[in-house]
């Protein structure tokens, strides 16, 4: 017998939860994509876009998913040959370097593992030996959507300044915006990049790429940028079309436009706080199921975490087995272990993680977390008791 029957549980890092509000919102008609309430509907969502990233500068929004804003940005700051240096904490790091090699730059990647942050120190040496200016430009996540670790952001931008480097910062807010705090602008980052499908609660398909004045400088001097890509026409658009670079995706504003909503109806400080608590919730049961067995998480200091995603260890394939164990009795399906594979596991069995970002509530968090203890007990796996009670004394004391 299954227990699964009714409303399913995507608990993964994206696609997030999508509201109600947000799927009415996107069941209507098609439009009028030349005038009239559509392109008013935009113009006041530009604002609103912005606010979510802390910024007062510029945002330009692509048809496409978090690795084509990988591209858009790239394409508009550097050009075939130019160098890019990354500091990587998970597989989200290396594949935004993958994707500047496909576009012909040289990277410099320096990698810090898989279970913490970068270290923004480590930065200095590569910047002061590069004596003529080579780097155009340092990418970092700001959270490893893969090894769920966030990184210190401002603190990197202070050591590039300590340096005085010119090269522009770029982040990787994909798993981060509207989760965890970010401040473009007080942080000093010139190219923010992120998506539809996690924090901002909209179908997979709208990509974000926000940069400020000293980036938009660096792409009028680019010799070219493909017209699909180009962030100019996008961000300043004379005709409404523009914005798209054609037929704009009307359902997903649609659809972003009421999550924009949501969002200033909570208020993003209130926002952070409820990922934070549900985030320490998901530790605490952790913590307790790892005190007699082989769960573990992932990023070992608190501070070094995610607010919006999880990532756990469990040995192969133990992983795999639950959240087989989960999807078919409880209706509740965790993330895959990506990019956590070793010699001894190289389909990161022993791993899974635990998307807790965007609409998401106590009861929902709770739901994941008891169906995860389930699973334990019938898949007789070792662990501790007392998972959600400890648990519950994180939300009950919020």
């Amino acid at each position: 017998m299954s227990l699964s029957n009714g409303r399913e549980y995507l608990a993964i890092p994206g696609p997030s939860v999508m509201p109600d509000r947000v799927l009415r919102a996107m069941h209507r008609a098609s439009p009028n994509i030349y005038e009239g309430a559509l392109p008013e509907m935009v113009a006041g969502m530009i604002p609103d876009l912005k606010a979510v990233a802390r910024t007062t500068h510029n945002v330009a929004i692509y048809i496409a998913n978090g690795h084509a804003t990988w591209e858009a940005a790239l394409s508009n700051v550097v050009a075939e040959g130019d160098k890019v240096l990354v500091m990587a904490n998970g597989r989200f790091g290396h594949g935004w370097a993958e994707m500047a090699r496909g576009l012909g730059c040289e990277v410099e990647v320096l990698d810090f593992g898989r279970s913490g942050p970068v270290d923004p120190e480590a930065l200095a040496t590569p910047l002061q030996a590069d004596k003529d200016q080579r780097i155009k430009a340092v990418l970092v996540c700001h959270t490893d959507t893969a090894s769920t670790a966030t990184n210190d952001i401002a603190a990197i931008r202070q050591v590039i300044d300590r340096v005085g480097h010119p090269a522009l910062f770029a982040v990787d807010c994909i798993a981060s915006l509207g989760c965890d705090r970010f401040e473009m602008d007080a942080w000093g980052v010139d190219v923010m990049i992120s998506a539809s499908q996690k924090g901002l609660m909209t179908p997979p398909g709208l990509g974000f790429v926000f940069f400020n004045d000293r980036a938009a400088q660096v792409r009028q001097r680019m010799p070219r940028v493909s017209r699909y890509w180009d962030w100019v026409p996008r961000s300043a658009p004379e005709l409404f079309y523009q914005y798209w670079s054609g037929t704009a995706p009307t359902h997903h504003l649609y659809g972003l436009r009421e999550a924009l909503d949501m969002i200033a109806e909570e208020g993003l400080e209130k926002i952070w706080a409820r990922h934070e608590t549900l985030a320490r919730a998901v530790w605490a049961a952790t913590d307790v199921w790892g005190q007699e067995g082989p769960l573990r998480l992932n990023v070992s200091e608190p501070s070094h975490r995610s607010h919006a995603v999880t990532s756990l260890a469990i040995e192969a394939p133990n992983g795999t087995r639950l959240r087989h164990w989960t999807e078919k009795n409880t209706g509740v399906t965790l993330g895959i272990g990506l990019g956590m594979e070793t010699e001894e596991d190289p389909h990161s069995t022993g791993f899974f993680r635990i998307g807790h970002m965007g609409h998401v509530n106590a009861h929902m968090v709770l739901g994941v977390l008891g169906s995860i203890d389930a699973g334990l007990k019938a898949l007789r796996i070792s662990h501790g008791r007392g998972a959600l009670e400890a648990a519950s004394e994180v939300i009950s004391a919020a």
